[in-house]
């Protein structure tokens, strides 16, 4: 077994597709990990927003819970009703762009993707942070755990959808079953203990409040809280990895993740309220989660506590697949609208979208150099993205029932415009809270992004206005090319490459130019025996030697001058390069022969297009 096959599997079939398809109990650690894991880190941001008022900040998170599930319930329902009107995947893209027009779409595409990479690399630092709080001796190799980390989630995500599935089945259901339990023990103390449980391991000491909880703490600190519904549009922009029936299986895993996700959001804000549960300040000491809190002041800091914290940990850094999952979807779908280069819409040897997995892992390794593995600043960035495309995703649902005659449209229609009431409601309330803390750097990538994805698809249309021909094939002008063959010594591979030339055409160049090159004497002493001779007894005719000598011994600019000189010697006619070329047994021996892949790249480059290139290898043995 090779290397290859080792790290990525064996190559599967088109045909085998129905095997790498999934059903719910795959999808929902697929698809669904940022959107489950986001209930361990969007309860605590908006917490860690009301640190001022102390320990009354407990006090507020219900309510703004309360706000969240309701926007998440709005997704909810508006995400239920675009898997079935697009079955194809692309979600908020496809919507966008078919009911709003292409620049809309492209907005929408724009926001998921900067979602996506931001979420790889922000929930990547956010599961190594919390590693390297509990092992400190490994804060020196953050940024490498990060990035292997990252590597691995790739390799991954290389191998199929199914495997990638199965791998994180474990650590989702983990994470779920123990903080879980954690909230149902919490609730059931509460209620015996008459709403006021004592905490079986101390809580972090926090001051009483020196401030009031105003308005704009209050929204800011929603905004944040919002950070936790990021993820749920994965489902609908992955509908063909489902199998048969896809839009009921689809829809069952978005309820999966959706009911989830609002249980443990409700129960982290009941128990939080009633526990007295509070943030602490990120990165001081004394610094210990929300999630850590509850774990411990519920069930102490017994086995069952380093179980859930591994959990945690876990999903936290695996939270990124779900960026994975959908970012080469989208990319694809935008890639068939020629946004993007085709390479994005093929999929290769285990039926995975490669290129954008692999794009995804350069992107988001980018950013975690750029801050050393540290990301923590980019998270108020996350929410922008995803309520842009869900606010985006609605309008376009309104208008798609407003158009349709299906009996339920008017229900729908009016499910979806509530919907994008509520979304472009937070939206616009997380852009002013967050626009000083970075939300204005999605809002300044946006535009810049979006010309690149239009700059793309005019150059397709370019292309495509240049090259298409529906007419007959014309033959007016059909005849032998003129051969030329450039080499450096009578070698095999060189006389190979000769054979082939005097196979194509009566009019054959060999031109060696003598540039100060090693092993390389000049041919015409030899060039009777060798070549003419055997030629003219089989009354073939003859090639012409050419030897030229380079004044400022530069082989490639020599030759081009040639071409063009006997371009003009032979006008209209085309002329075939034939490139002799030695191919080694292993792979790193390519790196000492580079002179073939020079020259082809210099004659693509600058040859012109009467220029025909024909590489004739030559096999060591």
């Amino acid at each position: 077994m090779s290397l290859r096959e080792l790290l990525l599997g064996k190559p599967l079939r088109s045909d085998d597709e129905q095997v790498e398809q999934i059903g719910p109990l795959s999808g929902v650690p697929f698809l669904g990990l940022d959107a489950i894991a986001s209930a361990s880190y969007g309860p605590e941001a908006a917490l860690t927003v009301l640190l001022p008022l102390g320990v009354l900040s407990c006090n507020y998170i219900a309510p703004i819970t309360a706000c969240i599930l309701g926007i998440l319930l709005a997704v909810f329902f508006s995400y239920r009703q675009t898997i079935p009107a697009y079955p194809q995947g692309g979600g908020s893209f496809t919507v966008a762009k078919e009911n709003l027009g292409r620049i809309t779409g492209l907005l929408a595409g724009s926001a998921l993707c900067i979602d996506y990479v931001l979420n790889v690399a922000v929930a990547i630092s956010a599961g190594v942070g919390a590693l390297v709080s509990v092992i400190p001796s490994l804060l020196p190799a953050t940024l490498w755990i990060c990035l292997g980390v990252l590597f691995t989630l790739m390799l991954v995500n290389l191998r199929g959808v199914r495997t990638t599935g199965i791998i994180f089945m474990l650590p989702t259901y983990l994470f779920v079953l123990c903080l879980g339990a954690a909230i149902i023990i919490g609730i059931a103390k509460i209620i015996l203990n008459g709403g006021h449980p004592a905490p079986l391991s101390p809580l972090p000491k926090l001051p009483t409040t020196l401030h009031s909880a105003g308005a704009w703490l209050l929204l800011r600190s929603f905004a944040s809280g919002c950070t936790a519904l990021t993820g749920v549009e994965a489902v609908s922009n992955a509908v063909p990895v489902f199998r048969r029936p896809k839009v009921k299986l689809a829809k069952r895993t978005l309820a999966i993740i959706v009911a989830i996700l609002a249980f443990l959001l409700v129960g982290v804000a009941f128990i939080s309220r009633s526990y007295g549960i509070t943030a602490t300040v990120p990165g001081k000491p004394g610094y210990q989660s929300v999630l850590s809190q509850i774990v411990s002041a519920v069930t102490g800091r017994g086995p069952f506590y380093f179980i859930s914290m591994a959990a945690i940990l876990m999903v936290l850094a695996l939270s990124a697949n779900t960026s994975f999952a959908d970012f080469p979807r989208v990319c694809r779908v935008m890639a068939l609208e020629e946004f993007l280069p085709p390479e994005f819409a093929r999929r290769g040897r285990r039926l995975v979208y490669s290129v954008g997995i692999i794009v995804l892992t350069i992107l988001a390794a980018t950013l975690l150099v750029i801050f050393g593995g540290i990301t923590d600043r980019l998270i108020p960035l996350f929410a922008v993205g995803a309520f842009s495309a869900f606010t985006l995703s609605q309008f376009g649902m309104v208008e798609h029932w407003r158009r349709s005659h299906e009996p339920h449209a008017r229900r729908s229609l009016i499910l979806n415009a509530a919907g994008a009431v509520v979304t472009a409601s937070a939206l616009l309330v997380i852009i002013v809270s967050k626009f000083a803390e970075g939300a204005w750097i999605v809002l300044v990538i946006l535009p810049p992004l979006m010309a690149l994805f239009i700059g793309v698809r005019r150059y397709h249309e370019r292309l495509h206005r240049e090259t298409d021909k529906n007419t007959p094939l014309d033959l007016d002008r059909l005849c032998p090319p003129v051969v030329a063959v450039p080499i450096k010594r009578l070698d095999q591979p060189s006389q190979k490459a000769l054979q082939l030339g005097l196979s194509l055409s009566d009019e054959v160049r060999v031109v060696q130019i003598l540039a100060e090159e090693i092993e390389a004497k000049n041919l015409a002493p030899q060039w009777r025996d060798l070549i003419e001779e055997p030629i003219r007894r089989i009354h073939h005719h003859l090639p012409q030697l050419i030897v030229l000598p380079s004044t400022y011994r530069n082989f490639y600019r020599a030759f081009l001058d040639y071409l063009r000189q006997l371009g003009k010697e032979f006008p209209g006619r085309q002329i075939a390069v034939i490139i002799p070329e030695l191919v080694e047994r292993r792979w790193y021996h390519f790196l000492l022969h580079r002179r073939a892949t020079w020259l082809k790249n210099s004659l693509l480059m600058k040859g012109g297009p009467e220029i025909v290139i024909i590489t004739q290898p030559w096999y060591r043995k």
